[in-house]
């Protein structure tokens, strides 16, 4: 049984919490203040779709497909973000909330966060090389085993992340971000 092909549509203020989207691959879509929470996306392809100011939280993604997706100003709270496909999964998020997310095992090279909030992510065994952190709040993130090779966390604030636990390879860090890979020796810097 195949399933529908929709392509260029905008859905404005739409409820899926009770209904759910109709099952589809969706292709240069835009989602504009939709309400997806705990919603069911299981086997939904987007492509090429933006979402704006929706909230995406607990939605259950098992072989889900993003590719190219953008978020911007949206709130992705507490998704297994690891269920999700791994063929061509790509995203870019901008003023976004992805706290308590997991990315568990995920690859994200070359994944760009601007002005986001990532508490408390799981960012365990995942490829996030070349990926930028633009001006992001990685607060009690857990990075163990992550790929962080030529990653860009310049402007990233409030990271814990153990050098000697994680690839940090050619990363970039400001001075100060520099100073807190130190925080796993317990030295003190005066």
């Amino acid at each position: 049984m195949s399933i529908p092909f929709i392509a260029d549509k905008t859905f404005d203020k739409k409820d899926y919490r009770k209904e759910n989207l109709t099952k589809a691959e969706y292709d240069n879509c835009i989602f504009i203040n939709c309400d997806f929470t705990d919603s069911y996306l299981s086997a939904v392809s987007f492509t090429d779709c933006q979402f704006k100011d929706c909230n995406l939280s607990g939605i259950k993604v098992k072989d889900a497909t993003f590719k190219d997706v953008l978020f911007s100003h949206c709130k992705l709270l507490g998704i297994n973000f690891y269920e999700f496909s791994d063929f061509l999964f790509s995203f870019e998020a901008h003023h976004s909330i992805f706290s308590f997310s997991s990315f568990y095992n995920k690859n994200l090279n070359q994944t760009r966060f601007s002005h986001c909030i990532l508490e408390k992510v799981d960012f365990t065994n995942a490829n996030l090389s070349k990926s930028c952190f633009d001006h992001t709040d990685l607060k009690q993130a857990t990075f163990d085993n992550t790929n962080l090779e030529k990653a860009d966390l310049t402007k990233a604030s409030n990271f814990d992340i153990n050098p000697e636990t994680n690839n940090v390879k050619c990363a970039k860090f400001s001075k100060e971000g520099a100073l807190s890979l130190l925080n796993t020796f317990k030295i003190v810097i005066e």
